[in-house]
């Protein structure tokens, strides 16, 4: 039998030390339930509060893109260098390893391809497969001042009411389409509107002139849109360009897997990202993994 005054006298509650303050420091997350500050936690690394998130989601409206003709054999080999993999359930089911540590952020939008309008879009995801498929977050599209604007922040303000539901966090994409311009005016309003809908981060494009003002003013994370294929060096610059303004990391596609050296690309992503490097070192990453290839 088990000693209980014993165990009573060596009780220690430390009555003379403050309660401590447990959570992490991501961007306007501390008021939300435990649940979706920890799949926050899966998207953004906890050591410094950001992200290299690996974006193949392109299939849903542009079919079989270059680059991820094979998504088992060109991107299942980076996913362990990623912090997050946004993409559709249809790759993940099909094409990704159970086994990665990657964060998963969903894409939950989609509806016209390439052919279409596309701001016509709908939630392409019910919540509920977001959560069987252990969804870090889902993504949803928003077309300020495009055609079908008001219809992209429904689809958004509906995934936001079914996240709260199961603690699932949403990711809201500013998609300027063919005729808006990407400037700290327009991104500025976007980045705005969608966090005050209530996303709890904003994707979004760079800047050369005043995204620092971009990020300020967005009180949720902002994570940088990788955008169109750039130059290694130039991609490189981009990003690190938008994480010294604020943003809290980047989600690349062509920019790593259709580059010369995939892996190399992202390892030289991770180390501006997490680790502050300069373009011109973090080329060297790239450039070293070249020539090993």
């Amino acid at each position: 039998m088990a000693d209980l005054e014993g165990n009573r006298n060596a009780k220690s509650f430390a009555p003379e030390t403050p309660e401590l303050q447990l959570g992490h420091s991501i961007k306007g997350a501390h008021n939300l339930d435990w649940g979706m500050q920890h799949r926050l936690g899966r998207v953004l690394s906890g050591s410094t509060g950001r992200t290299v998130m690996l974006a193949f989601d392109h299939g849903y409206f542009q079919g079989p893109t270059s680059g991820l003709e094979r998504l088992d054999l060109n991107i299942s080999p980076l996913s362990d260098y990623a912090d997050a993999l946004m993409c559709t359930r249809g790759a993940l089911r099909t094409a990704m390893p159970p086994t990665t540590g990657a964060g998963l952020v969903l894409r939950a939008s989609g509806g016209p391809s390439v052919l279409k309008e596309l701001s016509d879009e709908q939630t392409a995801l019910a919540i509920e497969d977001a959560v069987r498929l252990d969804a870090s977050a889902v993504a949803v599209q928003v077309f300020i001042g495009g055609e079908h604007e008001t219809q992209s922040v429904k689809n958004l303000t509906t995934l936001i009411d079914d996240g709260y539901r199961v603690g699932v966090p949403v990711l809201g994409v500013t998609a300027v389409g063919k005729d808006l311009t990407r400037d700290a005016r327009y991104l500025g309003l976007a980045t705005r509107i969608i966090a005050e809908l209530g996303a709890q981060l904003v994707k979004t494009y760079y800047c050369e002139s005043g995204f620092e003002d971009v990020v300020a003013g967005c009180p949720v994370p902002v994570i940088m849109a990788g955008g169109k294929k750039l130059p290694e060096l130039d991609a490189l610059t981009m990003a690190s360009r938008a994480v010294r303004a604020g943003a809290a990391g980047v989600d690349m596609g062509r920019n790593i897997f259709q580059s010369d050296s995939p892996i190399g690309m992202i390892q030289a992503i991770r180390a501006v990202v997490h680790d502050d490097a300069s373009p011109e070192d973090a080329y060297a990453i790239y450039s070293d993994s070249r020539k090993a290839v």
